[in-house]
Formats: C-alpha cells, sequence, structure tokens
C-alpha cells in the first residue's frame, strides 16, 4: 500500500486526523532539566536532529495526509534564561506553523511537555506559588508572536508530570514528597487557568484544553476486596478527579487510608475540548511492601498482546475512558494514542481496533468526538526508555539518521481517505 496524501473537507468531514509530537523528544534542548536526566542524551545528541531536520520532516506530514499536527513549543528554547528570550528560537516555532498552514494542516500546540528550562526547576518548581507567574510570563511570551493558532493544549499529561516528579521522583525535580505534589498539581491547574485566559483575551475563538492521560485501571483479583477498593481510588485520582475538577472548581483528592483533601481551582469551565491520551490497561493490587501498599502489573488478558514497552493492549479501554470523558458535555479529542512495537502489522491493528473503538463510541453513544492524533509521527527518545520504544509511523535510523515509512504509515493514510466520521 503506497502513501497517497488526501486531506479534503469533504473527505474527512472536518474531524481532525493528525500525529502528535513533543519538542523535547525530537529535538532536545541544551538549557532544558531533562538534557542531563538521561545520559542517552549527552552521549547521542544527534538523535534528537529534528531542530535541524524540520522542514523535511513536516513534509512527512504531507505524505500521510493528515489534516492535523499536535507538536509542542521547547520552552528552554524559548527562554534559556530567567530573564531572557531567544527571538530566533521563537520564530523557528512560528515557520513551523507557517509550513503547516501552507500545508493545509491544522495545529495543534502544546506549550509544556514535561520539560522545563534548567533555571525554573531549579528556582521555581511547580510547588512554589511564584511557578505560576513565571509560567504564565511565558504563555504571554509566545500568545504575543503566534498568531495563526485555533487549537492550543496548556499541559500535556500534568498527572503523570506530578506522580512521576513528586511520588515516584523519577524525572525531575525528583523530589519525593506527595504533599509538595498535591500542591504542584494545585499549581498547575491554576497555571492552566491563566493560559487559558490569556490565550482567549487575544483570540478569543480558540479551542484551549489540557492533555489528560487516562488508564483502564482494574483490580489485580475481582474477588479481593482490598485489589476492588485500591483500583477505585485509583480510577478517581488519576482519570476523574481532573474531570470533577473541570466541573466543580475543587481538586478533590483521596488516597487509601487518608482523609479527603479539597483544593479550590479556578478552572471550572474553562475547557472548550477535552484532550484524551490513552495507551493501556494497568491492574492493580494491595502490597504492603510497595510504596502506598499499591502494586501495578499489565497482564494479557484478552490476547491482543503486550506493547515492546510491556504495555497491555486494551481497545475496549478507550471506549471507557472516552464516555467518562464525556461527562464534561465538551467536544472530545484523542490527543494521543499509539503503541511501541517494531511489527508493523502489530502497529496496523492496534491502530485498526482503537479506531474502531472510536466509531462505535460515536455511533453506539452518540459521544461527540472531533478528533484522533496517532503517538508519534516518527521514532523518537522515549522518556527514561531510550531509544527502544518504536512508536513511529516513520522508522528512524538512529545511525544514519534516515526516516523510512512503515507499513503502518501507509495504513493510517488509508484510514483518513476511508473512514467518514
Amino acid at each position: 500500500m503506497e502513501l497517497t496524501p488526501v486531506r479534503t473537507e469533504s473527505s474527512n468531514g472536518g474531524f481532525l486526523w493528525g500525529v502528535a509530537t513533543s519538542a523535547f523528544q525530537l529535538e532536545g534542548s541544551p538549557n532544558a532539566d531533562w538534557s542531563s536526566w538521561d545520559t542517552i542524551l549527552s552521549e547521542k545528541p544527534e538523535i534528537t536532529n529534528h531542530y535541524e531536520l524540520y522542514r523535511k520532516d513536516l513534509t512527512l506530514l504531507n505524505d500521510l495526509g493528515v489534516n492535523a499536527y499536535r507538536f509542542s513549543l521547547e520552552w528552554s528554547r524559548i527562554q534559556p534564561h530567567e530573564n531572557s528570550w531567544d527571538d530566533e528560537a521563537i520564530e523557528h516555532y512560528v515557520e513551523i506553523i507557517d509550513i503547516l498552514k501552507n500545508y493545509g494542516i491544522e495545529p495543534m500546540l502544546t506549550l509544556h511537555h514535561f520539560t522545563h528550562p534548567l533555571w525554573f526547576i531549579k528556582k521555581y518548581p511547580w510547588h512554589r506559588d511564584d511557578s505560576v507567574d513565571i509560567f504564565l510570563a511565558y504563555v504571554r511570551k509566545v500568545v504575543a508572536v503566534v498568531d495563526n493558532v485555533k487549537y492550543w493544549i496548556t499541559f500535556n499529561e500534568p498527572y503523570v508530570l506530578v506522580l512521576a516528579g513528586y511520588f515516584e521522583a523519577c524525572i525531575p525535580p525528583a523530589t519525593c514528597d506527595a504533599q509538595l505534589g498535591i500542591k504542584a498539581l494545585v499549581n498547575i491547574l491554576k497555571a492552566h487557568a491563566g493560559a487559558y485566559e490569556i490565550i482567549h483575551a487575544a483570540y478569543p475563538d480558540a479551542k484551549v484544553s489540557v492533555a489528560h492521560n487516562m488508564a483502564a485501571l482494574t483490580p489485580w483479583s475481582k474477588w479481593n476486596p482490598l485489589d476492588k477498593l485500591l483500583a477505585k481510588f485509583a480510577r478517581h485520582f488519576y482519570n476523574q478527579s481532573l474531570l470533577d475538577a473541570f466541573g466543580s472548581g475543587l481538586l478533590r483528592v483521596k488516597f487509601p487510608f487518608k482523609e479527603e483533601m479539597s483544593f479550590s481551582v479556578p478552572i471550572k469551565g474553562k475547557l472548550d475540548f477535552f484532550g484524551v491520551n490513552y495507551y493501556t490497561r494497568i491492574h492493580i493490587r494491595f502490597n504492603p511492601f510497595k510504596k502506598m501498599a499499591v502494586e501495578m502489573r499489565h497482564l494479557d488478558i484478552d490476547g491482543h498482546g503486550l506493547t515492546d514497552m510491556g504495555w497491555e493492549i486494551y481497545p475496549r479501554g478507550l471506549e471507557k475512558v472516552l464516555r467518562s470523558a464525556a461527562a464534561l458535555n465538551v467536544p472530545l479529542i484523542i490527543t494521543e494514542n499509539g503503541i511501541a512495537t517494531k511489527d508493523s502489522q502489530e502497529k496496523i491493528r492496534f491502530i485498526r481496533k482503537h479506531i474502531d473503538s472510536i466509531e462505535h463510541c460515536k455511533k453506539k453513544y452518540g459521544l461527540d468526538i472531533r478528533g484522533y492524533f496517532y503517538w508519534s509521527l516518527i521514532d523518537n527518545y522515549e522518556w527514561l526508555n531510550g531509544l527502544d520504544a518504536r512508536f513511529g509511523l516513520y522508522n528512524v535510523n538512529f545511525e544514519t539518521l534516515e526516516r523510512k515509512p512503515t507499513g503502518a504509515a501507509a495504513y493510517y493514510c488509508h484510514i483518513i481517505k476511508t473512514r467518514k466520521f
């Protein structure tokens, strides 16, 4: 099957068919907190060379026939030092937007995708209240120069950022303190509220959201009441508490064997669509010897297999999380969904089954789903997993840096042409 791009209004009915990427995973940055976090980036900086090859890489979007592209700005390039801005870096991202528009591709711009300027994470980590104003200064700078973007993501997976950075301490700021983590989450949500207002003040018709990672969370043993209880707590905190906060303006946090905490967050109604990132199902059980007495694993229960990262392939879970997110009564967009595998046929099956789930949700439940973004365009650096997680529709040879389309790229191009949403 050859790549035959198509991008007409009549063929896609206004549905956003896209791919998603993050700046740091493609281009790195010498000024980012992550640059000194993983040795592979210092040993082989050339693997994140999209900053130089972006024009060539963007032609791959045109080849695929997507009508939308979600990408992020690398804050640490735009503001490498606390009191200085890099105008050339800003113009670089403006040029990307112009190229996309010339191709007829709708940009979806992510302001924050995990990484920070090193000075920020050292001096103003998210558990400090002044972090909000520092971030909003960056947002104002971006909004002042970007004038051709309709779709905005303020934060990618804020719960992953907080859990990994403050509960597990496996990413910056590596602060193992749950109370500080919750404070950081509250500040991030306040920052979203501020960014929402800044964007809408400049562009009243803009569509602004977060990209929320949602997982199908289930008890390890259905007969075990403690496993069932933990899975219930996990679903509420990880999937549901953000939805509730957008509806009520209150963030309610309840951990096992702890009293519920409630925080006022000014995000009620500050959502024009809701971005859902979905990858997998996770099985949870009570284990007193694990941190917070929680143990998690992946099991291939339904026979769809495990990805190269060991994640269970569970297409039905996409339906479950979308039905939960629909309670927000705003349009839904799947802002990330993908599989790490070197097997192109497995990648094709993954895409087909998850898009079947979307079609099922639209037809059976009438869910207002406006788009699907596959993760990712090309193979890239994967957080804490190096170069072995092959998510890309295009394969990258990390020795020669050559990009080659996989069979899944041709299949996705075919899906865009033939699925009528």
